[in-house]
């Protein structure tokens, strides 16, 4: 089984709710999904959407792990480690 080595990087916890996109959301563009960044919280779009902010912010800071944002979904995923996984202590 592969583990995400990236777990001391999860700094703040999933919101409830979201808006959208925060870089959709400026632009004036649609996403699919979203995913929320466990380091700093900014919720971005999924690779399945035409910009792909989620995947450029982990590029861009070096922050590795995202979890969905999407109703009935509490999966995380480590860019880095390329693993999905659930956290134990979440909801």
């Amino acid at each position: 089984m592969e583990l995400c080595t990236h777990l001391d990087q999860v700094l703040v916890e999933r919101p409830d709710q979201a808006a959208g996109c925060e870089e959709c959301l400026k632009i004036g563009d649609r996403w699919v999904h979203l995913r929320v960044c466990r380091s700093c919280g900014r919720v971005l779009c999924c690779d399945s959407s035409p910009n792909r902010h989620a995947s450029a912010h982990a590029r861009e800071s070096r922050h590795p792990i995202v979890t969905s944002m999407e109703p009935g979904e509490d999966w995380s995923y480590c860019y880095v480690d390329d693993v999905a996984f659930v956290f134990e202590s979440e909801d």
